[in-house]
């Protein structure tokens, strides 16, 4: 068992004549699967939360990440050292509540300071019930993480941290692991509703209409979507294939969330319906894995998954590399650099649109004989780059334009003649230049 305290650094002056008395935080511990312990105080509310263990490693957006579906029943160590300096703001939640299970945090802001501020982030945690534990060396967890792998954990604070250790070990040990987890039902919305191009600074007429299904949709996405003059239904998790028919939709839109993707037998099976009406669709993260697993390719839970802002993904189809925002634990298991048949042999031939430039991994599909796309990442990148926002407007394309009639016909793909454009290099699969 390895343990780790942070120590901290008294400011306090006997040449101060009237100083005043400073309360000494409550207690708290991070404890992991594997015996290693980290010593530090309470942030936000008190008591104890288990959840898998993850890093984040995003400077910026950290409302964005606590609000994230996709982080729901996730422990989020956050890289950053300094977090909470901008307070909390009523504009930028990308969902209704915070859903991330426990937070660490190295050195939280005293106080906010942004114009936009309404109250401070350990307000808000403790407003929420969410369990975080500061003054923590994150870099050192995020490092253990990075070689041992996400792993359960637990945040014990108050008087939860005085309990013995072994103990707390046994309680972390015993809860679920994350791969078999079946988690979109629980944060989809439980009634459907509309966003409107007008709402978003659309004007003219609307240009088509979408049937977004919400496995954990941030909001940002929908909004992406209405300022290019899309009317946008999201239903919930569970509705049919009929549901989304009584709609006459454009096209389907299957979104982020959280979970093992094998679990999701319902989605897998709706898909698979939508792509035989040969109706246009776009997933995203978790919709890239349903995509996935419909044309019967199988998924896989990373070692410790891709979370933050500056994900570097290379488009096949064009040769540029693209700065992305991800956040998954599961990937497709599909072959990178070639086209190949779908083994779900109805839905014809299948190839890898993008891949990860750190490790190789899939991070979009492309149809080519049917109305399909999907990527791994985040285009809507509410906080992150904008690099990949231009994948709306593929979306609208293939919904709008008649000359489009598959996922490959939306894009134009690189030219490898030697005097225009060298073909990519790859090593094992894995892009290294554009």
């Amino acid at each position: 068992m390895t343990q780790h305290t942070t120590a901290t650094l008294d400011t306090g002056s006997s040449a101060t004549p009237a100083a005043t008395p400073v309360t000494a935080p409550a207690p708290a511990v991070l404890v992991l699967e594997d015996g290693t312990v980290h010593r530090g105080a309470a942030y936000g509310a008190r008591g104890a939360r288990l959840g898998e263990a993850v890093f984040a490693t995003g400077m910026t957006g950290y409302q964005e990440t606590l609000t994230d579906p996709s982080y729901a029943r996730q422990i989020v160590v956050q890289t950053a050292p300094h977090i909470g300096n901008t307070g909390i703001n009523d504009e930028d939640a990308e969902s209704r509540k915070i859903w991330v299970a426990g937070y660490v945090v190295r050195d939280a802001a005293r106080r906010p300071s942004n114009w936009r501020s309404r109250r401070t982030l350990d307000e808000e945690l403790e407003v929420q019930g969410i369990v975080g534990i500061k003054d923590v060396d994150t870099r050192s967890i995020t490092r253990h993480l990075r070689s041992a792998g996400a792993m359960k954990a637990g945040i014990f604070s108050g008087d939860q941290a005085a309990r013995p250790i072994a103990e707390l070990i046994t309680e972390v040990k015993a809860q679920p692991s994350m791969a078999g987890a079946r988690l979109a039902e629980e944060v989809s919305t439980d009634t459907a509703y509309v966003v409107e191009p007008h709402e978003h600074g659309w004007s003219d007429e609307i240009v088509a209409t979408v049937a977004a299904i919400d496995l954990g949709i941030k909001t940002m996405t929908p909004v992406r979507m209405a300022e290019r003059g899309l009317r946008v239904h999201v239903l919930p998790a569970a509705s049919s294939f009929a549901e989304i028919q009584a709609l006459g939709p454009d096209g389907v839109f299957l979104s982020n969330g959280p979970g093992d993707p094998a679990t999701a037998a319902n989605q897998i099976e709706l898909l698979r319906e939508v792509l035989e009406a040969r109706t246009p669709f776009f997933g995203i993260c978790f919709g890239n894995q349903i995509l996935g697993r419909a044309l019967g390719f199988g998924t896989y839970k990373l070692p410790f998954g891709h979370r933050g802002i500056n994900q570097p993904v290379m488009d096949h189809a064009t040769g540029k590399v693209e700065i992305t925002s991800q956040n998954h634990g599961f990937a497709v298991d599909a072959p990178v650099g070639e086209v190949l048949t779908a083994p779900q042999e109805r839905f014809g031939r299948v190839e890898v649109s993008h891949s990860s430039l750190n490790d190789g991994v899939v991070e979009g599909l492309r149809c080519l004989d049917i109305p399909a796309f999907s990527v791994q990442y985040h285009p809507e990148a509410a906080a992150g780059p904008h690099d990949s926002a231009y994948l709306f407007d593929r979306f609208v394309e293939l919904m709008t334009d008649a000359s489009t009639q598959t996922g490959a016909d939306t894009v134009t793909p690189i030219s490898h003649d030697p005097a225009l454009t060298p073909a990519p290099e790859t090593r094992g699969g894995n892009p290294l230049n554009a």
